[in-house]
């Protein structure tokens, strides 16, 4: 595979993947490759340095990735753990007293639980500062 940086008549740049440069050309040639912008077939190849599969790299970019997934899950528990330790579990009567403390009828204090995605988007609206806890992956001993 080989994936081509690509600009039709009207500057739009786009990338699409081809089998082989010869896909490429014979696509080309019968009016095949379009622009999804604009619809345009008149599309040429723009400077690049090309991807092809199959490579060394992509071994070191799954080893990355794995990497990156395990550093990001870890700070995701480190996130929760500290919001569990310090904030106050208010569960589902978070949009209440969210919107509570931020209009000072209640104690100004860090907390967190449950809302549904109509009560968050209100509170956003509304200028009331929330955000959600990052989900973590199931725990591999709990489950099947």
């Amino acid at each position: 595979m080989i994936r081509y940086a690509l600009i039709c008549d009207h500057d739009h740049g786009f990338e699409a993947w081809f089998g082989s440069s010869a896909d490429y050309d014979d696509q080309a040639a019968r009016g095949l490759v379009e622009c999804p912008v604009c619809a345009s077939t008149a599309v040429t190849k723009q400077i690049m340095a090309p991807s092809v599969a199959g490579t060394k790299k992509t071994a070191i970019a799954a080893d990355m990735a794995a990497k990156m997934q395990t550093m990001m899950t870890e700070a995701a528990r480190e996130v929760r753990a500290h919001v569990e330790q310090n904030f106050d579990y208010v569960g589902d009567a978070f949009a209440r007293e969210a919107r509570d403390i931020h209009e000072g009828r209640s104690e100004k204090r860090e907390i967190y639980g449950e809302a549904t995605a109509a009560e968050v988007k209100k509170l956003k609206d509304d200028g009331v500062p929330c955000a959600p806890l990052p989900a973590l992956p199931p725990d591999p001993s709990k489950v099947n």
